[in-house]
């Protein structure tokens, strides 16, 4: 089925891009397939609360996978998150570079590489680096619920991304 795209005139939520294009919400659009994605993005929660996975180690891999992906909205939404549950500014800062720090655990290391062998599936050499890195750190339920966090992150990133959500700036103190 077609759907009719959102025009700027239109008074509907849509967001103007960097050529100054309008986009369209998609989540806003089509709130039936947004729905059905929010409720497997809580399944994912279950899943990995169940595995046993911390917060901050879930908000780490939210935000790295957000970091490859240039989502600002997700970015800005889990960085606050992770601030939240008791992540500190120094490991947030050197997150992309993670690989050169000794400030992350080989469990949070193994969960990193796997969440970006999971971004980037096509690169088979660091997905087999990956998940041998992570078989020796994480049980099989971990492995899982780290892939299906990345997956999950990787889809609402999707959506922001191509539908321009804007980042509001809070106020400075």
């Amino acid at each position: 089925m077609t759907q009719t795209p959102v025009r700027a005139d239109a008074g509907a939520p849509g967001s103007t891009g960097s050529t100054g294009e309008r986009r369209v919400f998609v989540d806003k659009q089509s709130p039936e397939a947004y729905a059905a994605l929010r409720a497997t993005a809580e399944a994912v929660r279950g899943v990995a609360e169940a595995a046993g996975l911390d917060r901050i180690l879930v908000e780490l891999v939210n935000i790295r996978v957000s970091q490859l992906n240039a989502c600002a909205y997700c970015l800005n939404a889990h960085t606050r998150a992770a601030l939240r549950g008791g992540e500190t500014t120094q490991r947030l800062g050197v997150l992309p570079a993670w690989r050169d720090t000794e400030l992350f655990s080989p469990r949070e290391r193994a969960a990193l590489a796997l969440a970006e062998a999971t971004t980037h599936p096509a690169d088979a050499g660091a997905q087999s680096t990956a998940y041998a890195e992570a078989r020796g750190v994480l049980s099989d339920d971990e492995i899982s619920a780290v892939i299906w966090v990345a997956i999950s992150i990787n889809a609402f990133n999707r959506v922001s991304v191509l539908s321009k959500h804007p980042v509001r700036g809070a106020p400075r103190a």
